[in-house]
């Protein structure tokens, strides 16, 4: 699946969701048919990109950018549209605005209709564009998954210009499932989560959400703190009732009856909606599994089975009481299993796609 660069975001939404998948590569329609592929492609569009971006809409100018840039204001002024200035207002400062008014008011515009993805293709983790040969070795793409905080990778073919393919830390985790009954990997599999250093992530560290705090307020933590997924937390903080994700902004865009039923959506109403959706419409999503924890008496291996079987990024480490300890991600287990050597990369990573000129990332 690929998304054109001339496609408005809202279809790039839909794109993603009705083929249900967390990312695209974007091809620019520009590019010569000869073109390589460094010139075939921009890069690659995720939910979570798109999640940062609208946040970016609704948050106040900082003191030290309080106006539009000039490339802002030239796409909204040619697309015939309000400048992400006046989308502004939409927004709220405190969150206290409810979910559902700012997504769909945001949906209902012709911003969010007629910008093009290559207008705001700054504003997503793009660059640098990095890809592999098949090649390439195994390490390499293990490091770039973990140390390198990639989350999925395409291969290309030098020869006709295309990626064909797309490896995921998620096919990365279910590869090492796939190891089961391998020496080398039941030898590592049977230690303890605790002897191999998870969770690094510790219960001070994590950043949360209170059920009953606006679900908006969950996705702008989750863009502040630069994050993928937070818990939501019972009114003492202590245990967790759900998970919310950057790429669950699309149900706000995609399923407006998620909200409609609301006068405020909390982060608890959320997940509800979300569940009442899905078993209406997507009976296998791993949503619907509920709350996934483990503890740090489990052992690796258990740990790589269920987050393989259940299809899901993160799980939640608890202690006897069901409090919460940390979390653990599909990156965290990667790091684990290897070592960057000194100098390993050298200049790999020189000559990459440069930032686009309105990158604000």
């Amino acid at each position: 699946i690929e998304i054109k660069s001339d496609a408005s975001l809202a279809e790039a939404v839909q794109i993603l969701a009705q083929n249900k998948i967390l990312s695209a590569p974007v091809v620019n329609v520009d590019a010569p048919k000869d073109a390589s592929w460094i010139d075939r492609y921009l890069g690659i569009v995720e939910f979570a990109g798109i999640a940062v971006w609208i946040l970016q809409q609704s948050e106040p100018p900082s003191p030290t950018n309080h106006s539009p840039t000039g490339a802002e204001s030239a796409v909204a002024s040619a697309n015939g549209m309000p400048s992400s200035a006046e989308l502004r207002t939409l927004g709220s400062e405190d969150a206290s605005i409810t979910a559902g008014d700012f997504f769909e008011a945001l949906t209902s515009t012709e911003f969010y209709k007629k910008t093009k993805v290559r207008d705001i293709s700054g504003s997503f983790r793009w660059a640098p564009f990095l890809a592999l040969q098949q090649s390439n070795s195994f390490l390499t793409m293990l490091l770039l998954l973990s140390k390198y905080k990639m989350k999925s990778i395409p291969i290309v073919d030098l020869g006709a210009g295309n990626i064909n393919n797309i490896i995921t830390q998620s096919a990365v985790i279910h590869m090492l499932a796939e190891c089961t009954g391998l020496q080398w990997f039941e030898s590592w599999g049977t230690k303890k989560l605790s002897e191999i250093g998870l969770p690094t992530i510790s219960r001070n560290q994590l950043i949360t959400v209170h059920e009953d705090e606006p679900v908006l307020q969950a996705f702008r933590l989750m863009r502040k703190k630069r994050v993928g997924g937070i818990p939501v937390v019972t009114g003492d903080g202590k245990k967790a009732i759900g998970n919310i994700s950057l790429r669950d902004v699309q149900f706000l865009l995609t399923a407006p009856e998620i909200y409609h039923d609301y006068r405020l959506i909390t982060a608890k109403n959320f997940l509800l909606a979300v569940k009442n959706y899905l078993e209406k419409h997507d009976t296998r999503s791993p949503m619907l599994s509920g709350m996934i924890t483990c503890k740090t008496n489990e052992t690796i291996k258990e740990l790589i089975q269920m987050l393989d079987s259940l299809k899901i990024q993160r799980v939640y480490v608890v202690d006897d009481d069901g409090n919460l300890e940390g979390t653990i991600t599909l990156r965290d287990i990667i790091s684990r299993l290897v070592y960057e050597p000194p100098g390993y990369f050298g200049d790999f990573f020189d000559g990459v796609l440069p930032l686009p000129e309105n990158c604000r990332v």
